[in-house]
């Protein structure tokens, strides 16, 4: 009984220490795990739909493969609070993907629009879609092909089995 603390022993009942930090410590995770979700009240439904609909459509930036709406990274909650304050200020959401624009590029859309200067995003894609198949088909066509004579005149040893051949006629 000695090998155990006080703490794991089964015949002792958990001192009043004991209890009381367990009750913090998990009093303490609740509260941490409460703090993480964002909760913002909007005066109609409308603007809440419009929240989801903009936080969904605008790209985390630190994540990249998120949406600020999914992502737990600081500057995609500080993204949504930026959202929902605009919201609340009654601008439109074309305005406010407007301005996150100007501020971060147009990286910050999941679609960005087709213009000059965003072509890239939009045919890079398919370039290297075409490029990769190119390349598997060229592949496939010379492996299929016979080795080409190269005017090497070595003639072949013949293999002992058609020494024999020859012998028995």
């Amino acid at each position: 009984m000695t090998a155990f603390p006080r703490i794991l022993s089964l015949n002792n009942k958990p001192s009043r220490l004991t209890r009381l930090g367990l009750t913090i410590l998990s009093l303490w995770l609740l509260a941490s795990t409460a703090v993480a979700i964002d909760v913002h009240q909007f005066e109609s439904p409308e603007q809440e739909a419009l929240y989801r609909q903009l936080t969904e459509e605008l790209r985390c930036l630190v994540c990249q493969n998120q949406n600020i709406a999914d992502s737990d990274a600081d500057l995609a909650r500080d993204l949504r609070n930026e959202v929902a304050e605009f919201i609340k200020q009654g601008k439109s959401g074309e305005e406010i993907t407007a301005y996150l624009v100007q501020r971060y590029g147009d990286f910050v859309r999941y679609n960005p629009p087709v213009r000059a200067d965003t072509i890239v995003l939009w045919t890079l894609p398919f370039l290297m879609l075409f490029v990769g198949a190119f390349a598997l088909l060229r592949s496939i066509r010379r492996s299929g092909q016979k080795p080409a004579d190269n005017g090497d005149t070595k003639t072949t040893a013949p293999s002992p089995a058609a020494d024999r051949e020859k012998h028995r006629s």
